[in-house]
C-alpha cells in the first residue's frame, strides 16, 4: 500500500539549509516553545491543556531524542498535534523513527469537539512493549512493534505554537485569528517501573521552573515563525504559548479558567495533590474532567477507560492517516536544544508485505483513509527541508 521512496538529496539540501539558517531574517510572526533540561526514557505524560485555534496553526506536545537531526543519528521521536483548522477539532499522534529514510506510524483523530474551547488531559504512555495516546481518559491509539522496541532513548518533553506553510497539511494560513494562544494547567510525570507507572513529578506552573524547562528561540525553514521567548508566559498557574504578530508579543489576557475539578492547579483549576495512582501496563489513569467552557465548548466527562492489552476498540491498517495526514520531515539544532517539531517524517510508511512494519497500531474510531497518502507523502517529501532549526546566537 505504501511504497518506499529514497530521499537522499533532500536530506542533504536540508542539512546545507540548516548551515545557513542563521543568517535567515526575522520572520512576521511569532511563536514559541519550551522544552524539558532533561530527557526521560519511558513512562507516561499527562498534560491538560486548551489548543490554539485558526487555519495553519498547530499547537503541540511531542518527545524528542536530542541530536536525532545529527548525521548518521538514529531518529526517535513521539507527536501529539492538534491542528487549528476546522474549529481545533483533530489531532494527529505519530512516532517517527529511523536513520536516512524515516518511518511513521501517523494517524489523525477527529476530536468530536472543539479543542480550543476547552481544556482537555492528553495522556502518552511509553513502555517498552507499546505506545499508547489518550485524551480525558479515553485511549485512542496504541502502537506496538518493532518501531516501539527501537524507541530505545531518553527523550525531552516539549510544547510548541507554530503555523507550517504545507497548505495540504494544516490549511491555508489564517492571520486575522491572531493572536493565538496555547494554555497548559499543568504537567505530570509518571516513571515506568516494572509494568507499573509511578508519579516522579508534577509541574503546576505557578512559575516557569528554570531548572526543568528553557525557552525556544529558533525557527526552520517552513515554519511561518520564529520562536520567541517573549511568547512564552506564565500567568494565573498556567503556561501559555502565543503564536502572534512582529512586535505584539507576550500575553496579556485573561487566562481561560479551567472547570477541571480533578488534579492540578491552574487558573480555577484544584489546588494539586498529587498521588501516585500508578496503572499498569496499558492502564490508563483515570482523569475526570467536565470541561465546559468556551464557546460552544461540549462538556466531557472521561472516565476510567483503564486500556489494557488490546484496550482500544478498533484495529486500523499500519499508519492510519485521516483525511490528509501529510508527513513532513523534522530536524534540530541539539547545541540550542532545538529539536524538530512532531509531524511526520521525510520518508516512508510500512510496506503492505512487512509484519506490520513495525506499527502495529490499534485506533480506537479511527476513520482512516489511504487514498490521500500518495499526495500526503510528497508534502512530506517537500517538507524536509522545512524542519530544521536555527542555532541560537
Amino acid at each position: 500500500m505504501f511504497s518506499r521512496v529514497r530521499s537522499g538529496s533532500m536530506l542533504a539540501a536540508a542539512s546545507l539549509a540548516l548551515a545557513f539558517s542563521s543568517t535567515a531574517a526575522a520572520k512576521p510572526y511569532k511563536g514559541a516553545e519550551v522544552y524539558s533540561s532533561q530527557s526521560y526514557l519511558q513512562g507516561r505524560i499527562e498534560m491538560r491543556m486548551r489548543m490554539s485555534r485558526g487555519s495553519g496553526i498547530l499547537s503541540t506536545f511531542f518527545t524528542y531524542k536530542n541530536g536525532s537531526e545529527m548525521s548518521g543519528a538514529f531518529w526517535e521521536e513521539i507527536d501529539i498535534e492538534v491542528f487549528g483548522k476546522d474549529n481545533a477539532r483533530s489531532w494527529q499522534s505519530n512516532i517517527i523513527t529511523g536513520m536516512g529514510t524515516k518511518v511513521t506510524s501517523e494517524a489523525v483523530h477527529n476530536a468530536g469537539v472543539s479543542l480550543a474551547d476547552a481544556y482537555h488531559t492528553y495522556a502518552l504512555e511509553w513502555t517498552p512493549d507499546y505506545v499508547a495516546w489518550s485524551i480525558d481518559g479515553r485511549e485512542i491509539k496504541r502502537t506496538t512493534g518493532a518501531q516501539v522496541t527501537s524507541l530505545k532513548n531518553p527523550q525531552s518533553f516539549r510544547f510548541n505554537t507554530w503555523s507550517s506553510d504545507a497548505t495540504e497539511w494544516v490549511g491555508a494560513f489564517d492571520d486575522s485569528a491572531l493572536p493565538q494562544h496555547q494554555f497548559v494547567n499543568w504537567i505530570k510525570y509518571y516513571r515506568y517501573n516494572n509494568g507499573n507507572f509511578e508519579l516522579a513529578w508534577q509541574d503546576d506552573f505557578n512559575s516557569l521552573d528554570s531548572t526543568r524547562w528553557s525557552k525556544g528561540d529558533w525557527t526552520f525553514d517552513g515554519n511561518r515563525v520564529d520562536f520567541d521567548p517573549q511568547n512564552v508566559t506564565v500567568k494565573d498557574g498556567t503556561l501559555v504559548l502565543s503564536l502572534t504578530r512582529e512586535g505584539q508579543t507576550g500575553f496579556t489576557g485573561a487566562v481561560p479558567r479551567d472547570e477541571d475539578t480533578g488534579t492540578g492547579a491552574g487558573a480555577g483549576g484544584a489546588g494539586a495533590t498529587a498521588s501516585s495512582s500508578s496503572s499498569g501496563a496499558g492502564g490508563a489513569e483515570a482523569t475526570a474532567s467536565s470541561s465546559g467552557s468556551g464557546e460552544g465548548g461540549a462538556a466531557t466527562t472521561a472516565s476510567s477507560s483503564g486500556s489494557g492489552e488490546g484496550g482500544a476498540a478498533t484495529a486500523a491498517s499500519s499508519s492510519a492517516s485521516g483525511e490528509v495526514g501529510a508527513t513532513t520531515g523534522a530536524s534540530a539544532s541539539v547545541g540550542a536544544g532545538a529539536t524538530g517539531e512532531g509531524g511526520g517524517s521525510d520518508g516512508t510508511m510500512p510496506d503492505d508485505e512487512s509484519s506490520d512494519g513495525g506499527c502495529g497500531c490499534v485506533v480506537a474510531g479511527a476513520s482512516a483513509t489511504t487514498s490521500s497518502w500518495a499526495a500526503a507523502l510528497a508534502l512530506g517529501l517537500s517538507a524536509l527541508a522545512m524542519r530544521r532549526r536555527r542555532p541560537r546566537g
